[in-house]
């Protein structure tokens, strides 16, 4: 299915008979799998005489080009299918591997925030993972995943001119539809030496009927009308990232939290946050030195941490 996808992905006609031979499979096999793509959502025209288009160019994302553009890594890991991009790099330290970014252009076992499946259609959008070793202990970790968040929303920015901010504590939105997400996760012994396993989720090409997902979303092509090439978005997302990592690393958040208070979009707006089987309704103020959500609650200043927490608009049904 995948090979038979990027023959495609020039946006030419290519024929049943062109198809077969090159896959070595019959005309009959080349149509059972054109409506398997099509029952995916993918948009494949079918014209007698011509044969099978795309009916969406494709770009595909390319490690050596990656490579030449972020230098700084030894190394770059593009897969075809992975179950998750986060288990991929866990896979990687173990083998000895800690300088290692990870990149797939499909899951199969994709993870959002609580354990939440992340959809993660073929050649789509931009899934990875990458390393980043804890070497100031704890501290190094405070509000991490808004830094993170800051990282995906300085590289998605130049695309969007109206409507795009951040939710506490690590989803990126387009008026109020989520387009990104990131999933942290730590690896070995705070004692000794260990690792946050840094995981982001962007939908970038996919289209309306093309993801299964409860929860209101967006993409870059349906925000924006065009194809964007994943290649140059994640050298940007990645520069950005390497940029507040080190900021991070060297000030905390701190030295960020009144830049990602500006593009909060729930920022004064009334919440409803629920943790076990508790509700606490507040007015958001903004967030702490060290990332913890900042409410008016009844009159008094609260401060709440991530973890099991869900934040959504009071109004929000």
């Amino acid at each position: 299915m995948r090979e038979l996808y990027r023959l495609l992905a020039d946006g030419q006609f290519h024929s049943g008979s062109e198809l077969g031979r090159t896959l070595g499979i019959s005309r009959a096999a080349i149509w059972k799998k054109i409506k398997k793509l099509q029952e995916q959502g993918i948009s494949i025209e079918s014209v007698t005489g011509k044969g099978y288009q795309l009916g969406q160019s494709v770009t595909f994302i390319v490690a050596e080009f990656l490579k030449s553009e972020l230098p700084s890594y030894e190394n770059i890991l593009v897969f075809d299918q992975l179950d998750s991009t986060n288990l991929e790099v866990r896979r990687q330290l173990k083998s000895g591997s800690s300088n290692v970014l990870v990149i797939a252009e499909e899951q199969t076992e994709g993870r959002g925030r609580r354990g939440r499946q992340w959809e993660s259609p073929y050649a789509k959008n931009i899934y990875l993972s990458l390393v980043w070793p804890v070497t100031h202990g704890m501290a190094q970790l405070e509000g991490l995943s808004l830094a993170v968040g800051l990282a995906v929303y300085r590289a998605l920015q130049p695309y969007i001119e109206i409507g795009l901010g951040l939710k506490w504590p690590n989803d990126v939105l387009i008026k109020n539809k989520k387009i990104a997400g990131i999933l942290i996760e730590l690896l070995g012994d705070p004692a000794d030496s260990f690792f946050a396993v840094i995981g982001i989720g962007i939908n970038v090409n996919v289209q309306a009927n093309q993801l299964n997902v409860d929860n209101p979303w967006t993409s870059l092509a349906i925000e924006t009308g065009k194809c964007i090439d994943r290649n140059e978005l994640i050298v940007a997302l990645i520069t950005h990232l390497q940029e507040i990592l080190k900021q991070q690393c060297e000030h905390g958040f701190a030295s960020m939290q009144k830049e990602w208070e500006q593009v909060h979009l729930w920022q004064n707006k009334m919440v409803s946050l629920s943790f076990a089987e508790h509700e606490i309704v507040g007015e958001v103020l903004g967030v702490s030195s060290i990332g913890e959500l900042e409410l008016l609650v009844e009159g008094e200043q609260k401060s709440f941490a991530g973890g099991e927490l869900t934040l959504r608009l009071k109004d929000d049904n």
